[in-house]
């Protein structure tokens, strides 16, 4: 059984305390209930401050007024109002006593599904064909991830699309080095580092010598319009990338798979009739030869209106054409009612303009929203955009593969296991490091990637919310009794770890709210920081405890584990029983 959010609770009781004092209507969330850090005090109530110029009172008085209609004597202590209008609640420890023992074998945690499921199209992923995915690429992939299985969980309806860089100018360039170079028949039985390295030479043709790039154009006139010697080129370079592409995804944990992949090509048949289509609504103009579209509100450095080029004046389509189609395709024709971009911040304007062109045009109504869920860059040591000691993009196959080499050094520190076991969760422990790593960092801002940090057994790790999790699961082993029965508070740890435990419905609302997976990190570190002070303090398995405490305090440590199991597993990090 699903509970939810304790603040909610307590700000529906204080909704009810409002309407039936001073008749005034307000949702348990405007009731502005949020956890303390006072000592003695669980949750603070700020409505009166909020209320108090509407209704023409001071806010001690409206505070007054709350407290005295409070119907909340199951749930809280004697409520009191401090300072200027704030209340201060204090929880009951019989309340918190019965809520925590009804988590035990809750598989949901106490976290309520969806009143009302949405239907959403996320975008993430998103590498080019042909090329190798390099580190630039690890962010929208696990950041899209995390929020595809937090909305999943939540109960909402997610397609994903990763949207692969499949078409156009660079296609053509590539396709005619091979043929230049006589290795079009051999492309099939090519590795991506060869196509990689062909990509490279072929882009360095192309800016060097105007007949080839005059070629390389004609080669793209003759992909769109499906010349088959093209075709089999370009199948068989988008065949032989997204079989390196899975690859990673299935190192990552990444759940994208070939039948998500909607790239640029795919809307190439519909970039004809959103053209017209906007030509017809008269939203676009002429501008230098190109069919543009100007949405209102965006200027250039000189205060000129900005365009959004449609179509190209040589009639060629870019990004601005296939974005405002894909937006078309899974608002109207997939019925999605939010369309999610995981997307790096340099795009946050063009993104912008899609989205205001896509309400011009009456693809996006009312009932849709459009969201760019922007990430920072990641540096490296010397506070530098990443990259390898000779200068490239650090590939992302290596970078997984040293992950699981750092980890098993880590591992074997402190491990008992067989030497497949550790292989195991080395694999655990360094891919999960490195997403912890980046989704425990405020998406919208820069990281530093640094292997000491990631793998560290203290502080905000994934390393070390494992190894919490691990001693859980080894209490219970050693207890040799199954964890069951009520829940009892006689000590601060267990009355600190109860609260904590019952928090997660607000983390997950909070993270999903905001595409933030970083609040969700910062709660399970606080709960497994919270459970070492609970460990350290209130003796489990010793002869001289309690029975009745012994048992209490394993249904914590079991509840413990499974919420961190669970938001782990949110975060695509697995948790592994031993480390």
């Amino acid at each position: 059984m699903a509970h939810g959010d304790v603040g909610l609770e307590l700000g529906a009781r204080v909704a009810g305390a409002l309407r039936r004092g001073l008749d005034v209507e307000i949702t348990a969330v405007d009731a502005v209930v949020r956890p303390s850090t006072r000592d003695g005090v669980d949750y603070q109530c700020n409505a009166a401050m909020s209320l108090a110029k509407r209704l023409g009172k001071p806010p001690r008085e409206v505070a007054q007024a709350i407290v005295a209609h409070l119907d909340s004597a199951d749930l809280v202590d004697e409520p009191e109002v401090a300072g200027p209008g704030f209340i201060n609640l204090r929880l009951r420890d019989g309340w918190l006593a019965d809520r925590a023992a009804a988590l035990l074998g809750d598989e949901r945690l106490g976290v309520p599904t969806a009143d009302e499921p949405r239907r959403y199209a996320l975008d993430y992923g998103s590498p080019n064909v042909a090329k190798e995915m390099h580190i630039g690429h690890l962010r929208s992939s696990i950041i899209g991830d995390a929020i595809l299985r937090l909305l999943r969980f939540a109960g909402h309806q997610v397609t994903p699309h990763n949207h692969l860089g499949d078409w156009g100018t660079p296609f053509g360039m590539l396709i005619e080095h091979l043929l230049d170079e006589g290795a079009g028949v051999e492309v099939a039985e090519r590795g991506i580092s060869d196509l990689n390295r062909f990509y490279q030479q072929a882009r360095t043709k192309f800016d060097a010598d105007p007949a080839f790039a005059d070629r390389a154009r004609a080669r793209v006139v003759a992909l769109q319009g499906g010349d088959e010697e093209t075709l089999v080129l370009w199948r068989a370079l988008v065949a032989e990338s997204t079989r390196h592409f899975q690859k990673v995804y299935d190192l990552l944990g990444v759940r994208l798979t070939d039948a998500d992949i909607y790239g640029e090509s795919f809307y190439n048949p519909y970039l004809d009739a959103v053209t017209a289509d906007l030509e017809a609504k008269g939203l676009t103009e002429i501008s230098d030869g190109a069919v543009c579209v100007f949405p209102p509100g965006f200027s250039n450095r000189e205060g000129n209106p900005l365009p959004l080029i449609v179509r190209k004046s040589d009639g060629g389509y870019g990004y601005a054409a296939t974005d405002l189609a894909t937006a078309r395709y899974w608002a109207e024709e997939r019925d999605m009612t939010d369309l999610l971009y995981v997307v790096g911040n340099p795009q946050a304007q063009h993104f912008a303009m899609v989205f205001a062109a896509s309400r011009q045009a009456g693809y996006l109504t009312e009932g849709h929203t459009s969201v760019h869920i922007g990430f920072g860059t990641i540096l490296g040591e010397d506070g530098k955009t990443i990259r390898t000691r000779a200068g490239g993009s650090v590939k992302l196959v290596e970078l997984l593969a040293e992950a699981v080499e750092q980890a098993e050094k880590t591992v074997a520190e402190r491990s008992s296991l067989d030497a497949a076991r550790q292989a195991e969760v080395a694999r655990a422990v360094g891919i999960g490091a490195v997403k912890y790593a980046d989704l425990s960092s405020d998406r919208e801002k820069d990281y530093v990637f640094t292997w000491a940090r990631m793998l560290a057994k203290e502080g905000n790790t994934s390393v070390y919310l494992q190894y919490a999790n691990a001693r859980c699961h080894s209490i219970l082993r050693k207890a040799e009794q199954e964890p069951g029965g009520g829940v009892r508070i006689t000590d601060p740890a267990e009355r600190a770890l109860v609260l904590k435990l019952l928090q997660l419905p607000a983390a997950v609302a909070a993270t999903i709210e905001a595409y933030a997976p970083h609040k969700l990190t910062g709660y399970l570190y606080e709960l497994a920081a919270t459970f070492t002070t609970f460990y350290d303090n209130c003796p489990i398995l010793r002869s001289d405890v309690d029975p009745d405490d012994r048992a209490s305090r394993l249904v914590l440590t079991k509840v413990t584990s499974d919420v961190l199991t669970l938001g782990l597993d949110l975060l695509g990090i697995a948790a592994p029983h031993e480390l």
